[in-house]
């Protein structure tokens, strides 16, 4: 068996990784208590983006850049986040400081 040659294009995690990104920010405001299952819900979106739409045509591929997507995905949000908040956080306007 041989592995599949996959192929990626730029504009696939261009568009995928941000789609995620704010189809967690709207699951997030229906559903509160999803925190725990972002990197999850991540990676299943990344799946299912790139299994169905970016690669249809390989299984294998489709999978493996799933996973990419949906870890660079939840990579980029963790990091926004901790950004946003250390900037929050010492903010000389910050009331709770």
């Amino acid at each position: 068996m041989e592995f599949p040659f996959i192929h990626t294009n730029f504009w696939d995690a261009l568009i995928a990784v941000p789609a995620i990104i704010v189809m967690i920010e709207i699951l997030k405001i229906f559903f509160p208590s999803l925190s725990a299952w972002i990197p999850t819900i991540a990676s299943l979106l990344g799946l299912i983006i790139s299994v169905f739409i970016a690669h249809p045509h390989s299984l294998w591929t489709g999978i493996v850049m799933g996973i990419g997507y949906g870890i660079a995905a939840v990579g980029s949000y963790a990091g926004f986040a901790a950004v946003f908040h250390h900037y929050r956080d010492r903010s000389p306007h910050n009331p709770y400081k």
